[in-house]
């Protein structure tokens, strides 16, 4: 059994953090569990440095190097992250870097590791994780039901933190960078009413309402009878509360439903922000339902995020580690698809495509703005869902507005019309009234 003195282990983390700054030249510093500082650049920030807790956290990381491994250390206080997550995540994702950081001697980095290597790390367990399949495209009977209120039945306290009043929990539409959160929630709303030409009298179905801004919107502003389904629990009970103090119960209606299970007919559809919870292999079925509840040439808005496409289907199917843990401790059963193959899926369910617009850009800005209010309320989420919940969500907010911003990841607007007879789509000749 080796014996490795306190003295040997400091010796040993600041030979090994000194080799890697001096390769990589990075902003930020490590402070190290006796106080320290090692800086791992020339020109680091003050106040933007990570905390190592204990010795045993970087042999624990060599033994398991893996990314859930660092996010378990991470949840759990062995790790801490001080400064702002967004600038961190962009800095370790630059080509540069991590170009630098394939280049390290892996053999020295062992050598010099060896008093760390068996320094006990501390319990990595966490409460907050999807116990069943957490990507759903095993199960013979998809429980979206499931999926979804682990992501949205946290506390709507705690979403109220960071969203707008409107609790818009969805990409916002900024007609200025300089906008508020707010304004530019409320711009969304008006940009897809406006798209889904809403006129008084329609009956408007909303798939995944949310927290009922969007059905609410239309119901005060254009007049329309609006109906939403959710399989949240808190949702369905705040937007029923919300309905009320309104006095909308005659306009808005809201179901605890899945939207399988619909009947009727409805001259507009909206789905936001759940399109990535249904799963590539239910598209087909998603699409002909909502067909199968629109009026001819009734519209739908289909807002969703995507990806690139792939070159194969294994590619495709692939599932990074990051990804994979997006699914086991935020978001199961979510699923990306690319636009090519969504627009596809359309048409074969009888929908004529017309128009398709990117907000990547704009969904980066909204997670910043969620990411900077939600840390500047921290003591508050904690206290309504725990450390180890809270920096789990901060953690995938900066993420995700930094594959937003890099471009990683995508998000479109799609408005597509029912195509049950051939002649005029019923739409203007151009898109001047979007932006009157």
């Amino acid at each position: 059994m080796f014996f490795f003195s306190a003295e040997n282990r400091l010796a040993a983390i600041r030979r090994i953090l000194e080799y890697i700054g001096k390769t990589i030249n990075a902003r930020f510093s490590v402070r190290l569990w006796d106080g320290s500082m090692v800086p791992l650049g020339q020109d680091v920030h003050d106040g933007f440095f990570i905390a190592i807790n204990g010795p045993g956290v970087l042999g624990a990381l060599m033994r398991r190097p893996t990314l859930e491994h660092l996010l378990l250390h991470y949840v759990n206080g062995h790790l801490e992250i001080h400064g702002d997550l967004i600038d961190l995540i962009a800095l370790v994702r630059e080509k540069q870097v991590r170009k630098k950081l394939k280049t390290l001697n892996k053999f020295f980095l062992i050598r010099q590791a060896l008093p760390l290597l068996f320094s006990p790390s501390g319990d990595i367990t966490v409460q907050h994780e999807y116990q069943d399949d957490a990507v759903g495209r095993d199960e013979p009977s998809r429980d979206n039901k499931k999926f979804i209120q682990f992501h949205y039945d946290i506390s709507n306290d705690f979403y109220a933190l960071f969203l707008d009043p409107e609790m818009q929990y969805s990409c916002g539409y900024f007609t200025d960078a300089n906008n508020s959160l707010e304004q530019a929630q409320h711009d969304k709303l008006e940009m897809i009413c406006r798209k889904l030409r809403l006129q008084p009298g329609e009956k408007l179905l909303e798939i995944g309402c949310g927290w009922g801004g969007l059905l609410c919107h239309a119901a005060r502003h254009y007049g329309v009878k609006a109906h939403g389904v959710t399989l949240s629990q808190e949702q369905f009970d705040f937007t029923t509360e919300k309905i009320n103090q309104l006095g909308l119960a005659d306009q808005v209606t809201v179901e605890l439903r899945d939207y399988a299970t619909l009947e009727g007919t409805y001259d507009k559809v909206a789905s936001v922000a759940m399109f990535e919870a249904i799963g590539i292999a239910n598209m087909p079925k998603y699409f002909q339902k909502i067909n199968s509840l629109l009026r001819d040439r009734g519209i739908l808005l289909n807002h969703g995020i995507s990806r690139r496409a792939k070159a194969s289907r294994r590619k495709a199917r692939r599932i990074r580690p990051e990804r994979r843990l997006i699914l086991k401790y935020i978001f199961p059963g979510s699923e990306l698809d690319n636009i090519g193959h969504t627009v596809d899926t359309m048409e074969l369910a009888g929908f004529e495509v017309h128009d398709i617009e990117a907000w990547r850009e704009h969904y980066g800005m909204t997670c910043q703005h969620w990411y900077r209010r939600l840390m500047a309320r921290q003591d508050e989420a904690i206290g309504f869902v725990g450390v180890e919940k809270f920096r789990m969500w901060a953690l995938y907010l900066a993420g995700v507005a930094t594959g937003f911003r890099d471009g990683s990841m995508h998000i479109c607007q799609v408005v597509a019309t029912k195509r049950s007879s051939k002649g005029p789509s019923g739409l203007p000749l151009t898109r001047a009234d979007l932006y009157k």
